[in-house]
């Protein structure tokens, strides 16, 4: 691979413009955006969770729209087959009458897949997007097909209706690379979403950049320094979620069940290592760890019965461990 050159303010400058231009089209939800952005630039995996009608299919669209990105679009329900969405073998005739297998490919085969309320598939559909968010393959029968690069599985769910979805297994839960929590617009926010979408006025969006230019920032945010100390930060971090463990504090200990396992550090540090990049730097911080902790962390932390049922959330669990951490937020 040819040796990334480091150019920090280039690369803030194009994440700006993508941002910029994403604000163009979506009124409000900068974190939602801002946090989206981590996730793309750290070549990860999104799931999105908030009520219909708040704009997630539309942001998933523009950003593939903005860095020109192939996109398909999958409703899951629960009569959604595997082949469905990783594609099939199909009966195929030659000129002469011949017979043979052809590969047809699924809507998997993009840059960005929308996985439109994963939780309403069955978990055999689920699983069929473990090898591809993991190996970016798919195999059919005897034969892996590679999947396009960039490749990125932004996914959603409601989390208002519970009868008949079926919650994502914690493996499949671990694989994506941050949990977006989509909050619900403003007021002045609502009044200006009527206005673009009432109106003759549809902004049209301007590609901003290309997968190349995604795939070199991408390359290039992996070259962000990790001081020792901070990584040791981020490491008793991780180990707080713990219950067992006797930094815990005491929320971790009533409330938690199993806590992190090791993806979620990789997460916390991949994607503090883009937050860096964004503001022009090639050095973590103890800020970036307190930026990115919560949506890297709230879905590996599982809650017991008594946290449950108290309305404990794990976002509250991993506030009170950066309490407990100290250090800059």
């Amino acid at each position: 691979m040819q040796e990334t050159i480091i150019q920090p303010e280039a690369w803030r400058e194009t994440i700006a413009r993508v941002r910029g231009q994403i604000g163009e089209i979506i009124v409000g939800q900068q974190e939602v955006v801002e946090q989206m952005l981590w996730c793309i630039f750290a070549g990860g995996h999104a799931l999105l969770e908030g009520i219909p009608g708040l704009g997630k299919t539309m942001l998933v669209r523009t950003i593939a729209d903005t860095l020109d990105l192939s996109f398909s679009r999958i409703q899951f329900t629960p009569d959604l087959m595997p082949s469905d969405i990783t594609g099939t073998q199909i009966l195929s005739f030659g000129k002469q009458g011949e017979t043979g297998m052809t590969f047809q490919r699924g809507p998997l085969f993009s840059s960005i897949v929308l996985a439109d309320e994963i939780n309403r598939a069955t978990p055999k559909t689920q699983s069929a997007l473990l090898e591809a968010m993991q190996e970016k393959t798919v195999t059919v029968g005897n034969e892996t097909h590679r999947l396009p690069s960039p490749f990125f599985v932004l996914a959603t769910q409601n989390p208002l209706e519970n009868e008949g979805t079926y919650p994502l297994p914690e493996a499949q839960l671990d694989r994506f690379l941050l949990k977006i929590l989509v909050p619900y617009p403003s007021a002045d926010e609502l009044k200006e979403i009527v206005r673009r979408t009432t109106a003759n006025l549809a902004p049209s969006i301007v590609k901003q950049a290309g997968p190349e230019e995604l795939l070199e920032i991408q390359h290039g945010a992996r070259e962000v320094l990790v001081a020792d100390d901070v990584l040791d930060y981020a490491a008793r971090l991780l180990m707080m979620s713990h219950p067992e463990e006797a930094s815990a504090p005491e929320g971790v200990k009533k409330y938690v069940r199993f806590g992190s396992g090791p993806r979620g550090i990789q997460s916390i540090i991949s994607t503090g290592k883009v937050r860096a990049v964004c503001q022009g730097r090639m050095h973590l911080a103890q800020s970036d760890i307190h930026a990115v902790a919560v949506p890297a962390l709230r879905h590996r932390i599982f809650l017991n019965f008594e946290g449950q049922a108290l309305g404990i959330t794990t976002d509250q669990i991993i506030g009170e461990m950066l309490q407990a951490l100290g250090g800059r937020p």
